[in-house]
């Protein structure tokens, strides 16, 4: 790819990109959110032309006419946002487009042999006949990259696959790539976890406001210098760590259990405390949050909000509270992607911004516009659709509600996955703040160095059960990895 741009309207996505890929390579393309990492992807995958630029694929002109043109030239991408069909079943999401057919008729028979040879390659087991709606979204993360090895591609792009993997998948996944690329396929790696980067990659792009500005062998630069190209400035401390005084007990779980999981849990959260809270996918850290917040019914136990004790409520009470909840599915359920900027982030308290029950738009922007500066929301303003943004500033926008909404109890679930560092670092500093100003917050995190770097404590949750939380201090990757499989 040679001097690649593109524009949507005002806005330059591209403005010259070269990127050179061998057989058998696996590169890493490195990048905040909206650098125009995915744009220059979705170039090569025929799903936008470019404005300007060229393509060669084994030396011969390529441009391809559509992502259909694209797949037929040995192009798969796997989106970081996933191209699923959820009324389907896996085994047609997986063959969707490329089903084996005599005289116009699916043969059902080859296209499950097709959809489990494809998740074979992955080694997981995943039943062909479930429906894609109803899978974890682990489970429907693994779907959509056995939907693209069922191709045989030529290239691979991977834009963010391992954003909701566990480690073990990951692993899994990893494997298969370099199987892959050993027989000579050539793999790009979208990711903003740079040791998954140096596990995976040799070479490395890194894009920033839709130009390159550094590449090379990632063996000659550390994590500093990849980390200052990405956001074009040093930064010297992304977990940052104010002193803090836990105070009295903000929010308490006492023998909490839903319809499976969790199981009997006890839990204190202090105000001006992090806890954190980990554990694989499927032990029932999620479910822990949603029967907390309301979302999904509880079995059994109370939970105690300051002096405040019920064994269940509604999430509107829970924000009548002061409890906010940022959901670990941005796109399903924590978003409204049709809706502005300002409509998503004020929606819990519009009240707020309204005279005589007619809400003010001018008071409405002028509220989003602060909390985007705040928080650094790169948009056009507070009109924009949510959809439109970049994965790291949808989910800025998540965060920004809560401080709109003034909650002193935080449920965060998994509240960096899939963004980059820059997006990452103004999270955590946030993080710091607000726990420093009284705020008592629970991260829910798979990504071990975040829980060190930000929590003050730290509990493990194993198959819907949770153990006592400890102090940051008596943990370390592998005692956390320990405690979540034995």
């Amino acid at each position: 790819m040679t001097g690649i741009a593109k524009r949507f309207g005002a806005t330059a996505a591209l403005v010259g990109v070269d990127l050179e890929l061998a057989p058998g390579e696996v590169h890493a393309l490195i990048g905040e959110n909206g650098a125009g990492k995915s744009t220059l992807m979705k170039v090569l995958a025929g799903v936008h032309a470019p404005d300007a630029g060229a393509m060669a694929l084994d030396g011969a002109p390529y441009a391809p006419r559509g992502p259909g043109d694209a797949r037929a030239r040995g192009i798969a991408m796997i989106h970081q946002e996933l191209m699923l069909c959820p009324h389907l079943d896996v085994a047609e999401n997986i063959a969707l487009g490329a089903e084996p057919a005599r005289a116009g008729i699916v043969r059902v028979g080859a296209r499950r042999a097709l959809a489990r040879a494809a998740l074979d390659q992955l080694g997981v087991d995943i039943p062909l006949d479930a429906p894609v709606g109803a899978l974890s979204p682990a489970s429907r993360q693994l779907v959509e990259i056995a939907r693209a090895l069922s191709w045989g591609p030529r290239v691979l792009v991977m834009d963010e696959p391992t954003s909701s993997l566990t480690a073990r998948e990951v692993d899994r996944l990893f494997t298969a790539v370099r199987r892959l690329a050993a027989g000579g396929v050539a793999v790009v790696s979208i990711s903003h976890i740079l040791e998954e980067c140096r596990a995976l990659c040799r070479r490395f792009t890194v894009l920033r406001d839709g130009a390159t500005v550094a590449g090379g062998e990632l063996a000659t630069v550390d994590d500093a210098a990849l980390i200052a190209a990405m956001v074009g400035r040093p930064v010297t401390d992304i977990y940052p760590r104010s002193p803090r005084t836990p105070g009295v007990a903000a929010l308490a779980l006492r023998g909490v259990s839903g319809a499976d999981k969790p199981r009997a849990v006890d839990l204190v959260v202090h105000h001006g405390e992090v806890v954190g809270l980990f554990g694989l996918v499927g032990a029932g850290r999620t479910e822990l949050a949603r029967a907390v917040f309301g979302l999904d019914r509880m079995r059994a136990g109370r939970v105690a909000i300051g002096a405040a004790e019920d064994s269940g409520a509604a999430p509107h009470r829970r924000w009548a509270q002061g409890v906010g909840l940022v959901s670990e599915d941005r796109k399903g359920e924590g978003l409204a992607l049709g809706l502005a900027i300002a409509d998503n982030l004020c929606l819990t308290r519009l009240g707020a911004h309204a005279t005589a029950g007619c809400i003010s738009d001018r008071r409405l922007d002028a509220a989003t516009t602060a909390l985007m500066r705040r928080l650094d929301v790169r948009a056009s303003g507070p009109t924009q659709a949510v959809g439109e943004l970049s994965g790291g500033n949808q989910q800025k926008v998540a965060v920004a509600r809560l401080l709109h909404h003034g909650a002193g109890i935080l449920i965060l679930d998994e509240p960096c996955r899939g963004i980059d560092v820059g997006a990452k670092a103004v999270i955590y500093a946030l993080i710091d703040e607000l726990a420093r100003a009284g705020a008592a917050i629970l991260l829910i995190s798979s990504y071990i160095p975040e829980l060190l770097g930000v929590c003050d404590r730290i509990a493990v949750m194993r198959r819907g059960t949770l153990d006592a939380a400890r102090t940051v201090g008596e943990w370390d990757e592998r005692s956390l990895l320990s405690a979540a499989i034995r």
